[in-house]
């Protein structure tokens, strides 16, 4: 080859930056997704982990069962004359205590994640960082609904009916899964302060037990002591059920239900900033 045709060559040879731009793809980048689809992803994510490992769902289909078969037949007669009778009062009280016992698996899962490296992967990952713990919260007010409308549904067999109708257990399905959310930081927090989702559950059912059971949910707190009337009085469990059961009857106000949620948004306002420095650090 001689030199004039090598330098003609080398001339008309475009440099290497703009062989690679023509080969590459020169459209403008994807622009990143908001903070609304990271939150939605996740949600999705927390429901296809029940698809995979439904036994998850357990605790929301046979616990609601239980406790509403067994509480209505076994103290229905001794504390209201008939089951049919208890289970008038009973049942807006068992729909609350449901919803409440379904927030432990919130930090449950998230510890059991955290345990196994999978959040330190989505630390890493550019998207709004509330995103995986606020998406897995979101996700599992599906658990909340269905474990509320399972109660509905064996109420309905066993002879509830609220006296606002079928209609009314729709706000009252909304206002739980409120107060389930707010409510549920609690746990999330727990679940990044403890190291095993066993301790999650232990400390999380110490503070359950005395919240649900010193309550108004299973008999009129007029029968109990002073002392544990005024605790029940601000008790957040027994604000709830107040509401619920003023919505299915027809008498609810908009104190109570400003009361029923005065507690989760306190909570949120604590401990949801608390949770995400607590997720942000160093593990």
């Amino acid at each position: 080859m001689t030199p004039d045709i090598t330098s003609d060559l080398v001339k008309s040879t475009p440099p290497a930056g703009v062989r690679l731009r023509a080969v590459l793809d020169s459209r403008p980048a994807p622009r990143p997704a908001g903070f609304v689809a990271n939150t939605l992803t996740f949600a999705w994510r927390a429901l296809l982990k029940i698809k995979h490992t439904p036994e998850q769902l357990f605790d929301a289909v046979v616990t609601p069962i239980m406790f509403t078969v067994l509480f209505t037949y076994m103290f229905g007669g001794a504390l209201a004359g008939s089951p049919g009778t208890y289970l008038q009062f009973l049942l807006p009280g068992i729909l609350v205590q449901t919803v409440t016992f379904t927030t432990v698996y919130t930090g449950f899962t998230l510890n059991s994640d955290i345990s196994k490296g999978v959040f330190d992967r989505f630390r890493s990952m550019p998207l709004w960082k509330p995103a995986p713990i606020v998406g897995a919260m979101v996700g599992d007010t599906v658990r909340y609904s269905v474990s509320s409308m399972i109660v509905v549904a064996v109420g309905f067999l066993l002879g509830y009916r609220p006296a606002m109708g079928l209609a009314s257990v729709v706000p009252a399905i909304l206002l739980l899964n409120v107060f389930a959310f707010g409510m549920g930081w609690v746990f999330t927090t727990v679940a990044l302060l403890v190291r095993t989702p066993a301790a999650v559950m232990t400390l999380s059912w110490m503070v359950l037990m005395p919240l649900t059971f010193a309550s108004n949910i299973y008999v009129d707190p007029a029968t109990m002591p002073g002392w544990l009337q005024a605790f029940v009085g601000v008790n957040p469990v027994a604000l709830a059920v107040t509401a619920v059961r003023g919505i299915l009857d027809g008498t609810v106000s908009v104190g109570q239900v400003g009361a029923a949620l005065l507690a989760p948004a306190v909570v949120t306002v604590l401990c949801a900033p608390l949770a995400m420095a607590l997720y942000r650090r160093e593990r």
